[in-house]
């Protein structure tokens, strides 16, 4: 299994201009969108919480799903990344970046 050092973390916090179009907690249910990158870290919480998004697999380009949403707050999250769901809370589904896709976008191996 790969690791992630804390440097490699800090190089996935640069998305650019043209794919800063969403957050994850703001993608609508059963929309698919596709990670483009985490936003920095702004404490020492904050980046423990980033390096466990991407050790269960929230990179970019893997694409996610919005599954569904908690009661009244919408919290927490169920998102599928590649064939897994988790659970996440609102603020760690902020911290994830993602250009929304359709359906037009994802080769045939994705849709099935």
């Amino acid at each position: 299994m790969k690791t992630m050092d804390d440097g490699a973390a800090a190089r996935l916090h640069l998305p650019t201009q043209q794919n800063l179009s969403s957050r994850l907690d703001q993608l609508p249910r059963r929309a698919l969108g596709r990670v483009t990158g985490l936003l920095p870290a702004q404490d020492a919480q904050e980046h423990s919480m980033l390096l466990r998004l991407l050790e269960i697999g929230f990179l970019p380009g893997e694409t996610v799903q919005v599954v569904a949403r908690g009661g009244w707050g919408g919290d927490p999250i169920a998102v599928r990344v590649g064939q897994a769901t988790f659970a996440l809370r609102r603020q760690e589904a902020s911290m994830v970046q993602v250009q929304p896709l359709d359906d037009a976008t994802l080769p045939a191996k994705e849709l099935a």
